[in-house]
């Protein structure tokens, strides 16, 4: 086993895509990857149901912050960025785009989601105080019916579209798919399934929710990983997330147990499952990387018939897994989901896109790549026969961004650190730090949509200002697909940047109306002149400017960014590590990210048991925003 950090949440990275040539295609097509039936695990029926979060004394030095399952983002990076050529594009041709204004969007519907305090205080009966302190959220927001139900690592919340929370409360994800809790912190410590990664769409067609989750099988004495790993789902069987869902498992340790691929080198856990929809078919996509040994395997896919998950009748998945491209591994390669009342893309049997980066240096690249996996209605069938092509499409330069600058101001946790109470409080020795950068992980693509006959997608991307400053901003791209019978063509068809004056936007999300004529990307908004904040830009038509619809109220103040507290991560705190839209059947663009929503100073904190009015935590004030763009 590898060392053992106290990270929280292990970023994705890396992703390869394939299947099988279908029979009703001409034989002279053939598909990239390998395909494998795989048998669907169901486990049972579960409920949304918490609680109000409620403070409990916290003992940082007993079992606080977990462990994270793998190596730093840099070690991953290099992992991944294993180029098998050089950089595409020169290092001197990073992007200079102009600068938008940024404007205040107060009015905008918004208000404050989940945050470290609920994630942290979260669960009932046997789950009380067994959460770990994590970070980076991990934004997951569906919407729909009525409701929206938002998640983060590593609890669930269900509200309505006026913003009441229903069900109680925020409940744990490990109390909701019924796994063991996180920890429990008795003497000894006991300790229960690794989970993270939360996703969550609302498939208007069917009228139901599903949310998946990341697990990791992990010895109870000691913490330590063991031989299996799972994407979990779960499917509402009904329109209302309230009421109960049907629990499935997707084994993902691809070592040739259970009737899994035999990879070389696994035991594996699939990372960041990535999820996405059509007419037929869900679709999970995961980074694979082995669980006691460094490296990485590229992407498997796993398509499914939806109308068996919602009638909770799954009882196979086609697996999917890529072999590696000219240049490198793909990475994060994205499925796509359509907005409630626009078409499904119908083509060749049914087809749902991906989109993926096609930067494998770590510097900078003019290329995206368009994935089609074609014949999904065939997925309702005992033997289906789908087809996975790839289509490499001319983009826009972006490469690796930055670490971010944050605005300084009130920091109770680095006060509290540099103060003579550190010893007793943290169990560390009292020590000055800076403010933390925050991370903004790499250019990996974003959520992706498809509408109006265009894949949206967009991602993290180096930018210069006009001064030569190096900072974060936002590369989005518009591809169009076209076949040529069943050969899968297509190109950029729009494109540009999302960009402000010496300030950095990050981890986009995009959601767009059924005709296609209005799309929205949401994202963090953080740099020397703001807090961590959350804002949007309109795509279509085109941008004019920055809306803030929630000022950050100060900077971020988490363990990460402190070496004294979590030495892996050199000073730069997670963030992110993505945000999430969606898009309601009233045509409503809502995207949730994370922000900062609160402030306080270190005699307030010292005085609330660390939670400044339970906003906060010891160890972590992030929070999240959710805010509705009307049509």
């Amino acid at each position: 086993m590898k060392s053992r950090r106290l990270l929280v949440v292990l970023t994705s990275l890396a992703l390869l895509l394939s299947a099988t040539a279908s029979s009703t295609f001409a034989a002279t097509l053939t598909s990239v990857g390998t395909q494998k039936i795989q048998t669907v695990k169901k486990l049972g029926t579960t409920r949304i149901v918490g609680t109000a979060a409620k403070p409990v004394a916290a003992d940082p030095l007993h079992g606080e912050a977990r462990p994270d399952p793998d190596e730093s983002q840099e070690e991953l990076e290099k992992l991944i960025h294993g180029s098998l050529s050089a950089a595409r594009v020169p290092s001197s041709h990073v992007p200079r785009p102009a600068v938008l204004p940024v404007v205040s969007a107060t009015s905008t519907f918004h208000l404050g989601g989940l945050n470290h305090f609920d994630q942290r205080f979260a669960g009932t009966g046997a789950y009380t105080n067994t959460q770990f302190s994590l970070e980076p959220p991990d934004q997951a927001l569906c919407v729909g019916n009525g409701y929206v139900v938002e998640s983060v690592n590593t609890v669930i919340r269900v509200r309505n579209s006026s913003g009441s929370i229903l069900g109680g409360g925020a409940m744990p994800l490990n109390q909701f798919f019924g796994l063991a809790p996180e920890i429990i912190r008795a003497t000894p410590l006991v300790f229960g399934d690794f989970t993270s990664d939360p996703k969550c769409y609302y498939d208007d067609a069917t009228d139901r929710w599903f949310v998946t989750l990341l697990q990791i099988s992990v010895d109870p004495p000691t913490g330590n990983f063991l031989r299996h790993s799972k994407v979990l789902i779960a499917v509402s069987t009904s329109g209302d997330p309230t009421g109960t869902f049907n629990r499935f498992s997707i084994d993902t340790t691809n070592d040739g147990s259970g009737g899994t691929p035999n990879h070389s080198g696994c035991p594996c856990f699939g990372d960041q499952p990535l999820i996405g929809a059509d007419a037929n078919g869900f679709y999970v996509t995961t980074n694979e990387f082995p669980i006691f040994t460094a490296g990485f395997h590229g992407a498997m896919v796993y398509a499914m018939s939806k109308a068996a998950l919602v009638l909770g009748t799954l009882g196979t998945v086609v697996s999917i897994h890529e072999p590696t491209l000219a240049e490198g591994q793909a990475y994060s390669l994205q499925p796509a989901t359509t907005p409630p009342g626009a078409r499904f893309a119908t083509a060749n049997g049914g087809t749902e896109y991906f989109l993926s980066a096609l930067e494998f240096t770590g510097g900078l690249d003019n290329r995206i790549a368009l994935w089609s996996l074609t014949n999904t209605s065939s997925l309702a069938s005992t033997s289906p026969t789908i087809r996975m092509q790839l289509k490499v499409v001319d983009s826009e330069v972006y490469g690796a961004p930055p670490a971010m600058i944050q605005k300084d101001g009130l920091t109770p946790l680095r006060d509290l650190i540099k103060s003579p109470l550190a010893p007793a409080a943290l169990g560390i020795k009292s020590t000055t730090e800076s403010l933390p950068l925050l991370n903004s992980n790499d250019d990996r693509m974003n959520q992706a949509v498809y509408v109006a006959g265009k894949v949206w997608g967009a991602l993290n991307t180096v930018v210069k200002s006009p001064t030569g400053a190096s900072r974060t901003a936002i590369a989005w791209f518009a591809v169009t697909p076209a076949f040529s019978g069943s050969t899968l063509g297509g190109a950029v068809s729009a494109q540009g940047y999302i960009a402000i004056q010496n300030n950095n936007v990050a981890f986009p999300a995009i959601a767009a109306n059924a005709a296609g004529s209005k799309v929205i990307v949401g994202f963090s908004l953080v740099g020397p002149d703001y807090f961590p904040s959350a804002a949007y830009a309109t795509l279509s038509p085109a941008a004019s400017n920055v809306k803030i619809v929630s000022a950050g109220a100060g900077p971020a103040d988490g363990f990460t960014g402190y070496p004294s507290e979590d030495p892996g991560n050199g000073g730069v705190e997670r963030w992110g590590d993505y945000s999430a839209a969606a898009t309601d059947e009233s045509g409503n663009l809502w995207f949730a990210t994370e922000s900062i929503n609160q402030a306080c100073s270190l005699n307030t904190f010292l005085g609330s048991n660390f939670t400044c009015g339970n906003t906060r935590t010891i160890l972590a004030n992030w929070g999240t925003t959710i805010a509705k763009v009307a049509p």
